[in-house]
């Protein structure tokens, strides 16, 4: 099965690149050029990525193109509670591979915070992402669970994050069956991007998103089946 044979809903565009470098350097050349543009319109640009190991040669592909990184503002999707130090963190990963070279020169704003609870680590960062400008691109990527970002099924707070309504810009996530609980913006945040991005490789990944089409309504089972309308484009490449 390729990806154009998907019942994407109308308006969603689907990308196809045979290899993972492929992939990489497709999408962080799309990236670049929304925040160039945002730069231009308003002295400003805000990109909101996802961690984890697929997106490294993304950041060092994104790294490497020409912008004025001083005026772009960068941010997580969601972190696990762990300190910067600690191999899983999202944010130590960022900082490995792309806030290198010029790409330093960006402000990054993260979503660890010590506390004595995830939910008093989650206001903090809710309060420090109230001074973050409006999302100009955003970079997701997907379990083959469905989740994206830390948006997980059969979570208590998931349909409180699932609001699109919601006013609160971050929440606690209580992961299911990882060694590591989760901060995550919630989906009103996540989806006021003015580009948004997925990006999933390998077959497995194609099957999960078939799963994703075939009942949009059923949110709560598949979180990033709320993502899938426009302005949403997936890049895949069968390679994972």
């Amino acid at each position: 099965m390729a990806i154009s044979e998907l019942a994407l809903p109308e308006g969603v565009i689907a990308h196809c690149l045979k290899k993972p470098q492929q992939l990489a350097t497709s999408l962080a050349h799309n990236v670049a050029d929304v925040l160039r543009q945002a730069i231009v319109a308003r002295g400003v640009a805000t990109l909101v990525v996802s961690g984890g190991r697929s997106p490294i040669a993304f950041f060092e592909a994104l790294a490497t193109q020409p912008l004025d990184w001083a005026k772009v503002v960068i941010s997580l999707a969601d972190e696990r509670w762990v300190p910067v130090t600690h191999p899983d963190s999202n944010e130590g990963l960022l900082r490995k591979h792309l806030l290198q070279g010029p790409c330093a020169a960006a402000r990054f704003v993260g979503l660890y915070h010590g506390g004595a609870t995830l939910q008093a680590a989650a206001k903090l960062a809710d309060e420090a992402l109230a001074y973050l400008p409006p999302i100009d691109v955003l970079v997701l990527g997907m379990g083959d669970d469905g989740h994206c970002a830390s948006l997980f099924a059969g979570n208590p707070q998931l349909d409180e994050a699932l609001q699109p309504g919601n006013t609160m810009r971050c929440v606690p996530m209580l992961a299911p069956g990882v060694p590591h609980q989760r901060i995550s913006m919630t989906y009103a945040l996540l989806a006021s991007a003015n580009a948004q991005f997925l990006a999933v490789q390998g077959a497995g990944k194609l099957d999960t998103l078939q799963q994703v089409v075939s009942d949009l309504d059923a949110t709560s089972a598949m979180p990033v089946r709320a993502f899938m309308r426009p302005p949403l484009q997936i890049y895949w490449s069968p390679q994972g």
